[in-house]
């Protein structure tokens, strides 16, 4: 096993955890940092960081220190997320880390419609500033969510007329991070497009889902006025609401559209597609 020289932040979630195994697969000794340690993956040549909110500069700084490769998932969707991206770069600056691998979305920009992917640009520019060396991959929509996208009735409702997106999953995103975080001199400054192998519309997806599972799915596309009021039930802020909705529109607007070679460029292996992830869910 190596001398521990990565943190991966996010363990305890979904991709944070691919990431922690892929490197534990590879003898890769790493720091987990983490909010809730009792929560964070039992994996050889793992250890865990005392529990660090990104928020908390002085426990993030303390989890990272001495450490030179960084791995940063995106903080939970809030009102203070970026707030919180800045802190905890400011935190790795201090600590003395030298790269930063960050997970951005597909189509950062100061005017991207898609709410969060501006959110995105701007922490992007912050690392750029910081004086860190980076790489950002920039993943488009999870496809593992899109059949989790119906509601009771099996049907896909948003305002993304026959936009298309190239949905990707999970595992591909943590195989590049991955081997990103093994070499980070060889992707230093590069910020990769992460998507599936195609891009579709949610119509597409819909008949995928239903060809796959043998249950009808569809998709309705709402107007934007349908759009709001179908999710002011949840009882969610404005600007919750605001990226929900304007997820559909980004695919509306041809944001999401586009196919990148990035996934097997730097992995060697091609991207999984939407109907063959929801072939071998159906198998397992």
């Amino acid at each position: 096993m190596t001398e521990i020289s990565t943190a991966v932040t996010g363990a305890t979630g979904w991709l944070g955890g691919l990431v922690a195994r892929h490197l534990a697969d590879r003898g890769i000794a790493q720091r987990l940092v983490v909010r809730d340690p009792a929560r964070a993956p039992e994996l050889a040549g793992a250890t865990v960081a005392h529990p660090a909110s990104y928020g908390d500069r002085a426990a993030v700084e303390c989890a990272l220190w001495g450490l030179p490769v960084v791995f940063m998932v995106s903080a939970g969707e809030s009102a203070a997320r970026l707030d919180e991206h800045r802190t905890f770069v400011d935190a790795a600056v201090a600590a003395g880390v030298q790269h930063l691998v960050y997970v951005s979305f597909f189509g950062a920009a100061p005017d991207a419609t898609f709410t969060l992917a501006r959110d995105h640009w701007v922490t992007e520019e912050y690392v750029k500033a910081s004086g860190l060396s980076w790489t950002f991959l920039r993943d488009n929509l999870y496809l593992e969510f899109m059949d989790q996208m119906m509601g009771e009735d099996r049907v896909i409702r948003g305002p993304a007329g026959d936009g298309r997106a190239a949905v990707v999953s999970h595992d591909d995103i943590a195989r590049v991070a991955a081997t990103v975080l093994l070499a980070p001199d060889e992707h230093r400054g590069r910020a990769y497009d992460l998507t599936g192998p195609e891009a579709l519309s949610f119509a597409d997806m819909a008949r995928i889902i239903s060809e796959v599972t043998g249950v009808p799915a569809s998709f309705h596309d709402e107007t934007i006025e349908e759009a709001y009021a179908s999710r002011a039930t949840y009882g969610a802020p404005a600007w919750q609401v605001d990226a929900w909705v304007s997820t559909y529109t980004a695919v509306k607007a041809g944001e999401l559209d586009g196919v990148s070679p990035d996934v097997e460029r730097v992995t060697g292996l091609r991207p999984i597609s939407l109907r063959e992830y929801l072939a071998a869910r159906q198998q397992s």
